[in-house]
Protein backbone atom coordinates (compact mmCIF):
# COMPACT_ATOMS: atom_id res chain seq x y z
CA UNK A 1 0.00 0.00 0.00
CA UNK A 2 1.38 3.39 -0.95
CA UNK A 3 1.71 6.26 1.48
CA UNK A 4 -1.09 8.66 0.65
CA UNK A 5 0.65 11.55 2.34
CA UNK A 6 -2.08 11.87 4.99
CA UNK A 7 0.26 10.95 7.82
CA UNK A 8 2.97 12.95 9.57
CA UNK A 9 1.37 16.24 8.52
CA UNK A 10 0.74 17.23 12.15
CA UNK A 11 3.83 18.97 13.49
CA UNK A 12 3.06 18.32 17.14
CA UNK A 13 0.61 16.17 19.11
CA UNK A 14 -2.58 17.94 20.15
CA UNK A 15 -2.03 18.17 23.92
CA UNK A 16 -4.94 20.58 24.24
CA UNK A 17 -7.27 17.81 23.13
CA UNK A 18 -5.43 15.02 24.93
CA UNK A 19 -3.25 15.90 27.93
CA UNK A 20 -1.40 12.62 27.55
CA UNK A 21 -0.91 10.55 24.40
CA UNK A 22 0.22 6.95 23.78
CA UNK A 23 3.75 6.55 22.44
CA UNK A 24 5.26 3.63 20.53
CA UNK A 25 9.06 3.47 20.48
CA UNK A 26 10.62 1.60 17.56
CA UNK A 27 14.27 0.74 16.94
CA UNK A 28 15.33 2.98 14.04
CA UNK A 29 17.63 0.28 12.63
CA UNK A 30 15.76 -3.00 13.13
CA UNK A 31 12.18 -1.58 13.12
CA UNK A 32 11.48 -3.74 16.19
CA UNK A 33 8.94 -2.24 18.61
CA UNK A 34 10.83 -1.66 21.87
CA UNK A 35 8.45 -0.17 24.40
CA UNK A 36 5.09 1.51 24.89
CA UNK A 37 4.48 4.52 27.11
CA UNK A 38 2.82 7.91 27.45
CA UNK A 39 3.88 11.52 26.99
CA UNK A 40 2.42 14.82 28.05
CA UNK A 41 3.58 18.13 26.63
CA UNK A 42 6.50 18.35 29.09
CA UNK A 43 7.75 14.84 28.24
CA UNK A 44 7.41 15.55 24.52
CA UNK A 45 9.39 18.81 24.68
CA UNK A 46 12.01 17.26 26.96
CA UNK A 47 12.42 14.33 24.54
CA UNK A 48 12.99 16.78 21.67
CA UNK A 49 15.44 19.00 23.53
CA UNK A 50 17.45 16.26 25.25
CA UNK A 51 17.44 13.72 22.43
CA UNK A 52 16.42 11.01 24.90
CA UNK A 53 12.96 9.46 25.12
CA UNK A 54 11.07 10.80 28.15
CA UNK A 55 7.79 9.37 29.41
CA UNK A 56 4.98 10.57 31.62
CA UNK A 57 4.23 8.14 34.48
CA UNK A 58 0.46 7.90 34.77
CA UNK A 59 0.77 6.62 38.35
CA UNK A 60 3.24 9.11 39.86
CA UNK A 61 2.19 11.93 37.49
CA UNK A 62 5.86 12.68 36.87
CA UNK A 63 8.05 12.96 33.77
CA UNK A 64 11.14 10.75 33.67
CA UNK A 65 13.90 9.82 31.23
CA UNK A 66 13.41 6.27 29.99
CA UNK A 67 16.44 4.00 30.43
CA UNK A 68 18.35 5.63 33.27
CA UNK A 69 19.05 2.15 34.68
CA UNK A 70 19.21 0.12 31.45
CA UNK A 71 20.26 2.43 28.61
CA UNK A 72 18.78 5.58 27.13
CA UNK A 73 16.63 5.57 24.01
CA UNK A 74 18.29 8.12 21.74
CA UNK A 75 15.71 9.89 19.57
CA UNK A 76 16.19 9.71 15.80
CA UNK A 77 12.76 10.82 14.62
CA UNK A 78 9.38 11.64 16.15
CA UNK A 79 6.33 11.04 13.94
CA UNK A 80 2.78 12.16 14.68
CA UNK A 81 -0.28 10.47 13.29
CA UNK A 82 -2.79 12.34 11.16
CA UNK A 83 -4.82 13.47 14.19
CA UNK A 84 -1.94 14.28 16.52
CA UNK A 85 -3.25 11.70 18.98
CA UNK A 86 -0.50 9.04 18.83
CA UNK A 87 3.27 9.34 18.56
CA UNK A 88 5.75 7.00 16.91
CA UNK A 89 9.33 7.53 18.09
CA UNK A 90 12.19 5.97 16.17
CA UNK A 91 15.19 5.63 18.46
CA UNK A 92 18.57 3.99 18.93
CA UNK A 93 18.61 1.99 22.17
CA UNK A 94 21.66 2.36 24.39
CA UNK A 95 20.96 -0.96 26.06
CA UNK A 96 18.10 -3.33 26.91
CA UNK A 97 14.71 -1.67 27.04
CA UNK A 98 13.09 -3.75 29.78
CA UNK A 99 14.17 -3.54 33.42
CA UNK A 100 14.76 -7.31 33.44
CA UNK A 101 17.42 -6.95 30.76
CA UNK A 102 15.30 -7.96 27.75
CA UNK A 103 15.76 -6.14 24.44
CA UNK A 104 12.07 -5.21 24.30
CA UNK A 105 9.15 -5.03 26.69
CA UNK A 106 7.81 -8.20 25.10
CA UNK A 107 11.03 -10.18 25.49
CA UNK A 108 11.83 -10.24 21.79
CA UNK A 109 15.36 -10.42 20.45
CA UNK A 110 16.47 -7.19 18.78
CA UNK A 111 19.60 -8.36 16.97
CA UNK A 112 18.57 -8.25 13.32
CA UNK A 113 22.02 -8.02 11.73
CA UNK A 114 20.61 -7.72 8.21
CA UNK A 115 19.11 -4.35 9.18
CA UNK A 116 22.62 -2.96 9.71
CA UNK A 117 22.69 -2.40 5.94
CA UNK A 118 19.88 0.14 6.39
CA UNK A 119 21.81 1.95 9.11
CA UNK A 120 25.03 1.88 7.09
CA UNK A 121 23.34 3.31 4.00
CA UNK A 122 21.90 6.16 6.04
CA UNK A 123 25.36 6.74 7.53
CA UNK A 124 26.99 6.79 4.08
CA UNK A 125 24.36 9.18 2.72
CA UNK A 126 25.08 11.51 5.63
CA UNK A 127 28.79 11.22 4.81
CA UNK A 128 28.08 12.40 1.28
CA UNK A 129 26.20 15.42 2.59
CA UNK A 130 28.79 16.47 5.17
CA UNK A 131 31.98 15.17 3.46
CA UNK A 132 34.10 15.20 6.66
CA UNK A 133 37.84 15.44 6.13
CA UNK A 134 39.92 12.35 6.89
CA UNK A 135 37.09 9.97 5.99
CA UNK A 136 37.81 7.17 3.49
CA UNK A 137 34.22 7.42 2.28
CA UNK A 138 34.70 11.13 1.61
CA UNK A 139 37.79 10.31 -0.47
CA UNK A 140 35.78 7.85 -2.56
CA UNK A 141 33.01 10.37 -3.20
CA UNK A 142 35.57 13.00 -4.21
CA UNK A 143 37.42 10.63 -6.55
CA UNK A 144 34.23 9.86 -8.44
CA UNK A 145 32.61 6.94 -10.21
CA UNK A 146 35.75 5.63 -11.91
CA UNK A 147 37.50 4.98 -8.59
CA UNK A 148 34.34 3.52 -7.09
CA UNK A 149 33.78 1.03 -9.89
CA UNK A 150 37.46 0.08 -9.79
CA UNK A 151 37.19 -0.75 -6.07
CA UNK A 152 33.95 -2.72 -6.60
CA UNK A 153 35.72 -4.78 -9.28
CA UNK A 154 38.79 -5.35 -7.11
CA UNK A 155 36.79 -6.48 -4.10
CA UNK A 156 34.63 -8.77 -6.24
CA UNK A 157 37.71 -10.48 -7.67
CA UNK A 158 39.25 -10.87 -4.20
CA UNK A 159 36.04 -12.43 -2.88
CA UNK A 160 35.93 -14.87 -5.80
CA UNK A 161 39.57 -15.87 -5.24
CA UNK A 162 38.92 -16.57 -1.56
CA UNK A 163 35.72 -18.47 -2.40
CA UNK A 164 37.67 -20.74 -4.77
CA UNK A 165 41.01 -21.12 -3.07
CA UNK A 166 41.08 -19.21 0.20
CA UNK A 167 39.36 -19.44 3.57
CA UNK A 168 35.69 -18.82 4.27
CA UNK A 169 36.74 -16.20 6.82
CA UNK A 170 38.61 -14.22 4.16
CA UNK A 171 35.72 -14.68 1.74
CA UNK A 172 33.35 -13.04 4.24
CA UNK A 173 35.88 -10.27 4.92
CA UNK A 174 36.28 -9.47 1.22
CA UNK A 175 32.52 -9.79 0.72
CA UNK A 176 31.99 -7.11 3.36
CA UNK A 177 34.45 -4.87 1.50
CA UNK A 178 32.52 -5.53 -1.70
CA UNK A 179 29.18 -4.61 -0.11
CA UNK A 180 30.58 -1.40 1.35
CA UNK A 181 32.07 -0.19 -1.95
CA UNK A 182 28.96 -1.21 -3.87
CA UNK A 183 26.78 0.77 -1.46
CA UNK A 184 28.99 3.85 -1.87
CA UNK A 185 28.73 3.50 -5.64
CA UNK A 186 24.93 3.14 -5.53
CA UNK A 187 24.55 6.19 -3.28
CA UNK A 188 26.81 8.21 -5.59
CA UNK A 189 24.48 7.28 -8.46
CA UNK A 190 21.39 8.12 -6.40
CA UNK A 191 20.30 4.59 -5.52
CA UNK A 192 20.19 2.23 -2.54
CA UNK A 193 20.12 -1.51 -1.91
CA UNK A 194 16.33 -1.22 -1.81
CA UNK A 195 16.42 -0.52 -5.55
CA UNK A 196 18.22 -3.82 -6.09
CA UNK A 197 15.69 -5.54 -3.83
CA UNK A 198 12.80 -4.16 -5.89
CA UNK A 199 14.38 -5.48 -9.08
CA UNK A 200 14.86 -8.92 -7.54
CA UNK A 201 11.29 -8.84 -6.22
CA UNK A 202 9.97 -8.21 -9.75
CA UNK A 203 12.00 -11.15 -11.06
CA UNK A 204 10.82 -13.39 -8.23
CA UNK A 205 7.19 -12.82 -9.25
Amino acid sequence: MKNTGAFNKVEKPDFKKNEIIPVIVQDSTTDKVLVFGYMNNEAYEKSKSSGKVCFYDTNTKEVYVKGENTGYLHVVKMLNDALGSTLLVKANPGGPTADNGADTWWGEDNTADIMFFKYLQDFLEERRKTMPSGSYTTKLFKRGINKMTQKVGEEAVEMIIDALNGSDKNMIYEGADLMYHMMVMLIYKGYRLEDLARELKKRHK
